[in-house]
């Protein structure tokens, strides 16, 4: 295994772009599944998560060819239909090909995503849509198996806001009989990326972006040539990588209405911006000012950025509650930022964090993606050296980012993991 080996207290300046949306590729490689047509997807980032999706795709029967950063699907007409677990259990998004291939097969067979119990994770909502829609669902030695002569449209509710939930049945209802009706749905962006392509792919969806989406079942739907958008994850991190440190950093490609949630309290933090129609320029000065923040489903503050603003806010003036109301038990990060000197009490739901006037550098371990984004950006700032194990969690979300900081003068450096 890799680590970073970082030395800190650098103010970072220059350019820097942003890869595509790992969140958003994941489900329109997904997508795929639901026509024979090939499916060409651009810009699509070099990640851990890509490749094991291409990995699934290709056990699936599907042929994928990647060419730098574009990447073709073709299915065949006769796809395999199960998910096996090896591929499964690395990562959960693997559940995004369920829909599709109930909606086109009319059956499916995936591993439990991670080797979990149904219920602990919303696997559960995805599959009593699923069952709205006319399938059989039933659990056979830790394999969820779903068949059906051909779903029909219903009305579905979903009992709580499920980013994969909604993608999933999204992309099931598309090829079912009759209309069918999502509510209470995600509208993340990707959500609307993944309707804006199903609809070039011949679907009638309306409503994306809002509570409610509506579907008109089609027989079948075409390829698509895609360039997927923007990370806007990856695109708050460099933002926060230029806070930490008090540096200058111009950010081109981005979308800023996507990332709305963050620059706000950036600014309320005290951060100076500016956003243009593709760029925003961050400027880092003195301390930054303590904030509260509140994890919501988009358009609020997103649970991905919870991590890496916790990290800014160890350096605050003052004291910040950051409150997580999207995911359990995810302020693993906090016990690592302490190691560096960081302040927080948790509480619950809630990190109490206060604000310290430095950060020093020390072992620490990433414990999951954002996570470890969070331990970059406080190694960034931290005096001294910092060693981050078990970055393979960070290139599961982030196209060499160590490569892209490094020309803003971040030393950076990935070295093999001690024995």
């Amino acid at each position: 295994m890799e680590a970073f080996l970082i030395k800190g207290g650098r103010p970072l300046k220059g350019k820097v772009g942003v890869s595509g949306a790992k969140n958003a590729v994941l489900p329109l490689m997904a997508a795929a599944l639901l026509t024979h047509e090939p499916c060409t997807l651009e810009g699509v980032p070099h990640l851990r998560d890509v490749r094991t999706m291409t990995a699934l795709l290709k056990a699936l029967g599907a042929q994928v060819k990647r060419e730098g950063e574009r990447i073709t699907i073709h299915t065949s007409p006769s796809s395999a239909w199960e998910a096996p677990y090896n591929l499964v259990k690395t990562m959960r998004a693997s559940i995004l090909v369920l829909g599709p291939m109930v909606g086109r097969l009319c059956k499916a067979k995936i591993s439990l995503p991670g080797g979990c119990a149904i219920g602990v994770r919303p696997i559960d909502l995805h599959l009593k849509a699923l069952e709205k829609l006319g399938a059989n669902i039933s659990l056979e030695e830790g394999y969820v198996v779903a068949t059906c002569p051909r779903l029909k449209g219903n009305t579905v509710y979903f009992d709580k806001v499920t980013v994969t939930g909604t993608e999933n049945i999204l992309m099931a209802s598309v090829l079912a009989q009759g209309d069918t009706i999502l509510e209470n749905c995600a509208k993340e962006p990707e959500v609307q990326e993944l309707a804006q392509v199903l609809r070039a792919m011949g679907a009638s969806i309306k409503g994306e972006g809002t509570d409610t989406i509506r579907i008109h079942g089609i027989e079948e739907l075409k390829g698509y040539h895609h360039r997927v958008m923007p990370d806007r994850i990856e695109t708050a991190t460099l933002l926060i990588a230029g806070a930490i440190t008090g540096g200058e950093i111009e950010i081109e490609g981005v979308i800023p209405q996507h990332v709305e949630a963050v620059t706000q309290k950036l600014r309320e933090a005290g951060v100076d911006l500016q956003v243009e129609r593709e760029r925003i320029k961050v400027k880092g000065h003195n301390r930054p000012r303590a904030v509260d923040v509140t994890t919501l489903p988009y358009p609020g503050f997103p649970t991905d950025v919870q991590a890496q603003f916790m990290a800014l806010m160890t350096l605050a003036q003052g004291t910040s509650v950051i409150t997580e109301k999207i995911f359990e038990n995810r302020f693993l990060h906090a016990a690592e930022l302490q190691r560096m000197g960081a302040q927080i009490k948790v509480e619950g739901n809630k990190a109490i964090v206060k604000g310290v006037e430095g950060l020093k550098g020390a072992p620490v371990m990433a414990t999951d993606l954002r996570a470890s984004a969070s331990l970059v950006l406080a190694a960034l700032a931290a005096q001294g050296t910092t060693w981050i194990s078990r970055i393979y969690h960070l290139d599961r979300g982030y196209e060499r980012l160590d490569e892209k900081l490094a020309p803003l003068g971040a030393h950076i450096e990935r070295v093999k993991e001690k024995p």
